[in-house]
């Protein structure tokens, strides 16, 4: 990670952060750390609550996007660039925030809505957390990442974490179903994290960030009218709790979260804001425990571990490398979450 490269300076960031005081750097980082830790209960409370039907999953997700992505691009589209140079936003950067808009949304978050249908919201989060593996490997496979040995111990014991959820009987063991379609999610999102490395995208981070949505919400609208969710929703039938937990996804986990992590990315170290990669596992597995009764176990423990240590272990080397190549490793850093 380490200090922003050209790829981050192309979205209009300053090379250097701005002195900023500690009382505000540490409210954007836990206002990313909470408000997205918890976007994964909020999915589970949206689709799968307690009582009653919950919401169309994939229908909830292309409502709360397309919500979110129209409200930002009203609120920014027409703000300069901080370094007063154009952002043409014309077709071929339309062309390309849809591509990836669809793969992180429509495939990541599309998924993870699916997934936890069947499995509880802290396995998903860790499951989740795999993203900067798999985005390592797509970038090994396109020439730009090289598997050192330190890299590839982190990939090992980010996989055998993932093999921890699923391998074996009892003991928590999370059902296959559930943490592939997780699994499709994060492989998803890594593959539109690494197309957006190159492509003719926006340059300012919260205009790029409502394209994506209102992009990728779209998709996943038409999806869930394809599968019949739309012909099959009752909204009388969905209780309070859902509409609760959209409300929340589309104001905090869409627009503040991501509105805060701009700020961390304008004003912080790179590696600094890019913690929540670590922290919001943790944050979920937490809170679905405290607040919906999934189980603490002893998998969980160690999945968790490892794939977290398996992504320090990668990340950490790319603190590393020189400028231009944590840039081209951290170009979509914004974009990067699958909830």
């Amino acid at each position: 990670m380490g200090t922003p490269g050209p790829d981050v300076l192309r979205w209009g960031m300053p090379q250097t952060p701005r002195p900023v005081s500690a009382a505000r750097l540490w409210l954007a980082l836990w206002t990313v750390y909470l408000v997205w830790g918890s976007t994964y209960l909020a999915i589970r409370f949206a689709v799968a609550p307690t009582h009653g039907r919950g919401l169309p999953p994939l229908l909830m997700a292309g409502v709360r996007f397309t919500s979110a992505g129209a409200v930002m691009l009203a609120l920014t589209a027409r703000r300069p660039a901080p370094d007063g140079l154009p952002d043409r936003l014309g077709r071929r950067q339309w062309l390309a925030t849809a591509v990836v808009g669809t793969a992180l949304l429509l495939g990541g978050n599309g998924f993870v809505t699916l997934a936890e249908q069947h499995i509880a919201s802290g396995a998903t989060a860790v499951v989740i957390a795999t993203v900067p593996i798999w985005t390592t490997v797509f970038a090994a496979l396109r020439g730009w990442e090289r598997i050192t040995r330190r890299i590839g111990s982190g990939l090992l014991l980010g996989f055998a974490g993932v093999a921890t959820l699923v391998v074996g009987q009892g003991g928590g063991r999370v059902g296959p179903f559930g943490v592939g379609l997780t699994l499709i999610a994060a492989l998803t999102w890594a593959l539109g994290s690494v197309y957006a490395k190159t492509a003719p995208l926006p340059r300012r981070p919260l205009v790029l960030t409502g394209m994506e949505m209102l992009c990728g919400g779209a998709a996943l609208l038409v999806v869930a009218a394809l599968t019949g969710e739309i012909g099959q929703f009752h909204p009388g039938a969905v209780p309070v709790s859902a509409w609760a937990s959209l409300a929340y996804l589309i104001v905090a986990g869409a627009m503040i979260g991501y509105t805060a992590y701009a700020w961390l990315l304008a004003n912080a170290r790179l590696s600094l804001a890019t913690t929540y990669a670590y922290v919001n596992p943790l944050v979920a597995v937490f809170l679905g425990a405290l607040l919906a009764g999934e189980p603490l176990t002893w998998r969980t423990a160690v999945a968790t571990g490892c794939i977290i240590g398996g992504v320090l272990l990668i990340v950490t080397r790319r603190a590393q490398v020189s400028g231009a190549t944590a840039g081209q490793s951290e170009t979509a850093e914004l974009a990067t979450r699958p909830t």
